[in-house]
């Protein structure tokens, strides 16, 4: 897992809890890089998985919200960094369409180690849109996330259904209609 998704999760701890927090739940985990964290580097995803446990076991916010919180926090990362990107499209629908064969494209070139989950369009008409999303990592919450940010980042608003297709997460049905 990219070091940019440690280096801003922790940003985003500290932010939201404390500085007090991040050391906490560093040294609650046994982490491989001892929780010293690059945003090129490329790390155990173990360990997110670890320091999301322990936030969650310190705050009593479950996972599936704590990555939906990130992922908010994170899209402000994208905005900011790659603008670009971004402004490539006009609508919500037609970007989260083109997740697959452009978005992850381009991360790719950036970070050509990374490991990203895969995004499958079952159905898209111009307000909707159905897509798989599958990745062992079963971080769909995180997904969800950065489908309503896209949705504010157009000024539009939608309805996300999540369905699990695989009860441990790792396959997941968006069915998305715009509002």
């Amino acid at each position: 897992m990219k070091g940019i998704i440690f280096t801003e999760f922790l940003d985003l701890v500290e932010e939201k809890f404390g500085l007090e927090m991040v050391d906490k739940i560093i040294t609650q985990s046994k982490l491989k890089s001892e929780g010293v964290y690059t945003a090129v580097g490329t790390y155990s995803f173990s360990e997110m998985l670890q320091l999301l446990e322990n936030l969650s076991n310190n705050t009593g916010v479950s996972i599936d919200q704590l990555l939906l919180v990130y992922a908010e926090h994170f899209f402000s990362v994208i905005e900011t960094n790659y603008p670009g990107l971004l402004n490539t499209y006009n609508d919500p629908i037609e970007m989260l369409a083109s997740i697959e064969d452009h978005i992850h494209v381009e991360v790719q070139k950036i970070y050509p180690d990374a490991e990203l989950p895969t995004f499958i369009v079952e159905e898209k008409t111009k307000n909707s849109i159905v897509m798989i999303y599958k990745s062992s990592r079963a971080m769909h919450h995180f997904g969800l996330g950065l489908m309503n940010k896209t949705f504010e980042h157009f000024n539009s608003t939608a309805s996300i259904v999540l369905e699990k297709i695989k009860e441990d997460g790792t396959e997941v049905r968006f069915i998305v209609n715009k509002n």
